[in-house]
């Protein structure tokens, strides 16, 4: 396979992925900002964990939820906007066309047309939580038409790479809205309040009624951290995710016969993920542990890129 089509495959996964992450991490703030008894609608922690901060205030002059909303949703001044993914998505899509199935290029196609025309104007606040779950449901619709359709094969590594080193980093970044955003204060941990915040992030990822079949609807911070990011069975965790790309990893390695840097590294942060526990995690600051764990899934996307010549 060529490094060019590895490259496409694996960045039109991860701008896909992104744009799905970015639309829960918009979700996060919005249910959070309905629990805020004093109505204010602090955005710039999802600016942060969003990584476009810098690029927002570049944009505008002051910092309202309207503007913060729209330019993670639809400015195509910013690189990391929903839109923005969904059309590098594409081109990428187009790029590597003949290594896709129709399936899965028509799935692709129709999530960019539907979002563009959603998104051609600003929205009005009711009309976010549907185009939200548009979002979601047209992303989830080209992974399973790309897993229902597709050789398992270099081809479907690649992509599955991309997908779960972003899901890994989004769903790392939606847990840190907690400490920027989430949080009024430190006199509310352990509240009720604390309490609905945390359950407003397992419904941003997806994982509220999964987390109540465990835990038997127990809304406990620590335990929500724990599934998160070290429960396997969970699609969204950060253990999964590093399971699944160890697993396609050394497939790459099996086929080609050689390993690279990215192997070991792979490698050495799912066994992070594996030795810890969450007590050792929330007693050495959960931000800390996020900050590096984002570090070191950023230090692998890089190897990963560097490695496409190898597939040359």
């Amino acid at each position: 396979m060529l490094g060019k089509t590895a490259n496409g495959l694996y960045w039109m996964f991860r701008y896909i992925e992104r744009a799905e992450n970015i639309a829960r991490l918009i979700d996060a703030g919005q249910r959070v900002a309905l629990t805020r008894s004093s109505g204010a609608d602090d955005w710039d922690g999802v600016l942060q964990s969003a990584g476009v901060q810098e690029a927002y205030f570049e944009v505008h002059d002051k910092l309202t939820a309207d503007n913060a909303i729209d330019f993670l949703l639809r400015d195509r001044r910013n690189p990391s906007s929903v839109m923005s993914c969904l059309e590098s998505g594409r081109n990428n899509a187009r790029l590597v066309r003949t290594a896709l199935t129709r399936e899965t290029w028509e799935a692709t196609n129709e999530c960019w047309i539907e979002a563009r025309g959603m998104l051609a104007a600003k929205l009005k606040p009711s009309d976010l939580p549907k185009v939200i779950d548009v979002i979601k449901h047209r992303t989830a619709l080209i992974r399973g038409t790309f897993h229902g359709s597709m050789l398992r094969n270099e081809i479907y590594n690649f992509a599955h790479i991309g997908t779960f080193i972003e899901r890994a980093d989004n769903t790392s970044r939606i847990l840190d809205v907690k400490y920027y955003v989430l949080l009024p204060s430190v006199h509310h941990v352990g509240t009720s309040l604390d309490n609905l915040q945390w359950e407003s992030i397992l419904r941003s990822v997806s994982a509220h009624r999964a987390y109540g079949w465990v835990h038997n609807g127990e809304y406990r911070p620590s335990q929500i951290a724990e599934f998160l990011i070290l429960d396997v069975q969970l699609p969204r965790s950060l253990a999964y995710s590093y399971e699944k790309i160890v697993l396609n990893l050394d497939y790459l390695a099996a086929d080609y016969g050689e390993r690279l840097e990215a192997h070991e590294t792979a490698h050495a942060i799912r066994n992070i993920l594996r030795s810890q526990k969450i007590k050792t995690i929330m007693d050495n600051g959960l931000h800390q542990f996020l900050e590096d764990f984002v570090s070191r899934n950023n230090k692998l996307s890089q190897q990963i890129s560097e490695g496409y010549r190898f597939y040359a």
